[in-house]
């Protein structure tokens, strides 16, 4: 089977983000910074040959996914799979705040999680074997991703920074 080229990015600031504020699977906004971000992405990436891009259905990524896409004239695609992880009651809160709590019950496991990126992942080589795919999610969705490529506890994972781009091969 041919290999599968990915670009995976995270997406810009947000005002969460600078706020440290859990987002989950709330849309988010992007900060002037956050979209100056993704504007460097694109420059950096527009001479790279890339088929898709896909990106989470989520503002935050969407709006990341096509100010890297505009110089290649080409659609962005979205899915539910990319999304952030739901903290459930979480959502909305400083993360400072919540250090000694109990997690509540309706938090997305790290195994529903991977369950998304896996298929995910089978997507990408069903659909996109041999080509390459710019793909932009979020700070845990992407760490579950290199979790299940690379067999590795989350963890150890870096965290990705806000429009880093990690080059992996499926």
């Amino acid at each position: 089977m041919e290999k599968t080229k990915v670009f995976l990015v995270r997406h810009g600031q947000t005002v969460d983000n600078v706020n440290q504020i859990l987002q989950g699977q709330t849309h988010g906004m992007l900060t002037e910074e956050g979209r100056r971000q993704a504007r460097n992405v694109s420059i950096q990436m527009k001479d790279e040959h890339i088929d898709a891009f896909i990106s989470s259905d989520l503002r935050r990524a969407r709006e990341t996914c096509e100010i890297i896409a505009e110089p290649h004239g080409k659609p962005v695609q979205t899915t539910p799979m990319l999304r952030e992880r739901d903290w459930g009651d979480f959502t909305g809160r400083k993360i400072s705040e919540m250090k000694n709590e109990t997690w509540p019950e309706n938090v997305e496991t790290l195994e529903q999680i991977k369950h998304r990126v896996r298929q995910f992942i089978s997507l990408l080589q069903d659909e996109y074997a041999g080509k390459t795919v710019l793909v932009v999610g979020h700070g845990i969705i992407n760490k579950a991703i290199q979790s299940v490529l690379f067999d590795r506890d989350m963890r150890e994972i870096e965290k990705m920074s806000n429009a880093e781009v990690r080059i992996l091969w499926l």
